[in-house]
């Protein structure tokens, strides 16, 4: 019996990535659970995947950036499963570029999935929270931190998130909601992988090499894999992770130097 036995998970960004990776790990520690994302195949794929290990899941697709989708998914979880233990925010990707070339509309998208999909389903799970004592999982990011000139839009909405998650953990200690953050740094997925074929190209190298090159001009301690967040989210929301309450965790292979 897993540690997650007979919880609740809501995961967003569910299809691919660390969220894809998230939601089978959960299901692995038995936690019956909903993935939402947009493509309607990759999570027919995923759910595929954790019941054929016997594990409990459904999927609602959604594009989360639309003010009435966060209430349908906690609603589904609900109708679907009985309430609501665990919420993982996950989905949203910003735009990278030099500033001058992003637009009003580059940032209102940055901001309409991964930060208001964020506090919307928050606000609409947050009942089901405290009545199961669950656990809410913002994933936000390094750039949130330790922003850059090509992540100025990912920076901004990270650190409005790790400032949403400290909030949260106050309004949590109240309403028995534990609130924690997780920051991944470089984590090997696709977009990942382009970005490091566009370095291979530019730079003439292979992959490896590349790969290699990128680590070091980066000064981490290696690229992680979406199973690094997965476990980080498994361990929060079980019963050893009980102790994290308002963590904001970097897992970013020493990327944030701050203190």
């Amino acid at each position: 019996m897993g540690t997650l036995s007979g919880r609740v998970a809501v995961v967003t960004g569910a299809s691919q990535g660390i969220g894809r990776a998230i939601a089978l790990r959960l299901a692995r520690e038995g936690a019956r659970t909903v993935l939402s994302a947009r493509n309607q195949e990759a999570l027919e794929r995923a759910v595929a995947e954790i019941r054929s290990g016997g594990g409990e899941a459904a999927y609602l697709p959604l594009d989360l950036r639309l003010p009435d989708a966060p209430g349908q998914l906690a609603d589904f979880a609900v109708r679907t499963f009985g309430g609501i233990a665990i919420v993982v925010n996950n989905a949203g990707a910003t735009r990278r570029g030099e500033f001058s070339a992003l637009t009003d509309q580059d940032w209102d998208d940055g901001f309409a999935l991964k930060f208001f999909g964020a506090v919307r389903l928050t606000r609409a799970a947050w009942p089901h929270l405290s009545a199961a004592a669950g656990s809410l999982i913002h994933i936000a990011g390094s750039g949130g931190r330790t922003p850059g000139s090509q992540f100025t839009i990912g920076g901004s909405v990270n650190a409005a998130l790790l400032s949403f998650t400290k909030a949260m953990a106050d309004t949590g200690l109240r309403d028995g909601v534990q609130v924690n953050a997780i920051n991944p740094g470089t984590i090997r997925t696709a977009r990942f992988q382009t970005r490091l074929a566009a370095l291979a190209a530019e730079r003439g190298l292979d992959l490896e090499a590349a790969e290699r090159m990128f680590i070091a001009e980066e000064r981490i301690a290696r690229i992680g894999e979406p199973d690094d967040i997965a476990g980080m989210v498994a361990f929060l929301a079980g019963p050893a992770g009980r102790q994290f309450h308002g963590a904001l965790l970097d897992m970013d292979a020493g990327a944030t130097r701050t203190i």
